[in-house]
């Protein structure tokens, strides 16, 4: 389950180092590579709800192993690209690919626990954290040393051996059937379609906003609309919105998902690209230069996992990520290692913090006949983050990653930050978590 659900994580953060490299070896600005970024993270925000929903349905273990199969195809279509829409369709694969693993890994602990009586270990929940959310981290350092000894593609063909070790593990070890699902559910194609237009129409607005394609958001909330329109009354939704709406808490741990990952992307590919751009640091420097802020993320979590309660955790995530949002405001070419190092540091603390609370919030605040759907979500939220991330970078970044593009990222960073703050800090349901019954 682990090293199924590293998949997205770690091919997410290992193109932070890669998409200078990649501009060059096709002769295309930023602009153009951060659709790699937003490529995978469209597949995925529409993918993790759908496989959640599909584990619901069919089992956890069916859909693993049909997922990590597509990560080796997908793999080899990015090593073997022609050109930049090829390697773009291969991400798309690729986040489909990756988006069954979670739900169906937080679907299995679910059914044990249902099956033995016994809540889960909060360890079990910590490492699952560290294997999806922290172990992001470590992409760039890991991209950094494959880009180094055998370029960029071998970022896509690491994908192979690890889609062989997962389908080999998971036939031979995930139980062939998990108490809880619901066979014999019809998938909402319709809803799906509406939800993924929705999607597509935003973030294609967001990557190249212009007075003149106002017409997509536009067409994003009219997709939005009928989307809506439709979960509510067909009797088996994509997502039921009805059971979202009364359940206010787990609706405010999805809004924090998507704050706290908007800030940590942004800062993990922004501060990645300027490292290498502004600082002239090759991509094994940068990703050696980021390798702390992977530390830190796996040291906090290991400190804080078994903790059942999560609104401290939270706070101080929020808080940590001001900090180092206004950090970034100190650095410029000149800039000497260790505070660039330092930065680093800074923003890994959140990404172990938020991740591990906001995923043992969901644990204990979700239906757990929908556990499977519901975890789907909760990486959508993660994902949206990401695509919002992206499209920030495209906009400061613009023609470049300069350092008043990285400070003028630092203020919206700024912005975000404070939102999650407020929200964590007014939401008092956050309190019984972890609390003695």
């Amino acid at each position: 389950m682990m090293l199924g659900s590293i998949l997205n994580p770690i091919n997410s953060s290992m193109l932070a180092v890669a998409l200078i490299p990649i501009g060059a070896a096709f002769g295309i600005p930023p602009s153009q590579t951060a659709w790699l970024v937003t490529g995978l993270y469209l597949a995925t925000a529409v993918g993790q709800p759908v496989m959640g929903k599909l584990v619901d349905t069919y089992g956890p273990r069916r859909l693993y192993l049909i997922g990590t199969a597509l990560v080796g195809i997908a793999g080899l279509m990015g090593a073997l690209a022609p050109n930049l829409g090829f390697l773009i369709a291969s991400r798309v694969l690729l986040g489909f690919g990756t988006s069954a693993a979670y739900p169906a890994s937080m679907s299995l602990i679910r059914s044990e626990a249902d099956r033995t009586g016994q809540e889960s270990p909060t360890g079990v929940l910590s490492a699952l954290s560290i294997a999806n959310q922290v172990i992001a981290v470590i992409g760039p350092t890991l991209g950094g040393v494959l880009i180094g000894v055998g370029g960029w593609h071998l970022i896509f063909t690491i994908n192979v051996p690890l889609s062989i070790a997962c389908v080999l593990l998971g036939w031979f070890w995930l139980p062939r059937r998990a108490t809880g699902v619901r066979a014999g559910q019809r998938l909402d194609y319709a809803g799906i379609v509406l939800f993924a237009a929705m999607l597509v129409s935003l973030m294609v607005f967001l990557m190249l906003p212009a007075v003149s394609r106002l017409y997509l958001p536009v067409l994003a909330i009219g997709f939005g609309a009928a989307f809506s329109r439709r979960e509510l009354r067909t009797l088996e939704p994509f997502i039921d919105l009805r059971v979202l709406g009364g359940n206010a808490p787990l609706l405010a741990t999805y809004a924090r998902q998507v704050l706290s990952f908007v800030v940590s992307y942004s800062f993990l590919y922004g501060f990645a690209q300027w490292l290498e751009e502004a600082r002239s640091l090759s991509a094994s420097a940068a990703g050696l230069v980021l390798l702390p802020m992977s530390g830190a993320a796996i040291v906090i979590t290991a400190i804080t996992g078994r903790r059942a309660q999560v609104r401290g955790k939270l706070v101080a995530g929020s808080i940590i990520l001001l900090l180092a949002a206004a950090g970034l405001q100190l650095a410029d070419a000149g800039s000497a290692l260790w505070l660039l190092v330092a930065l680093g540091v800074t923003a890994g603390f959140p990404q172990g913090l938020n991740g591990l609370a906001n995923q043992n919030a969901l644990y204990h605040q979700a239906d757990p006949a929908r556990m499977g759907s519901s975890a789907g979500l909760l990486r959508t939220g993660t994902y949206l983050g990401a695509l919002i991330a992206a499209a920030a970078n495209a906009t400061f970044f613009k023609t470049g990653a300069s350092t008043t593009g990285l400070h003028h990222l630092s203020f919206f960073l700024l912005i975000t930050s404070s939102l999650l703050l407020l929200i964590t800090a007014l939401d008092r349901s956050l309190r019984r978590i972890g609390q003695p019954t």
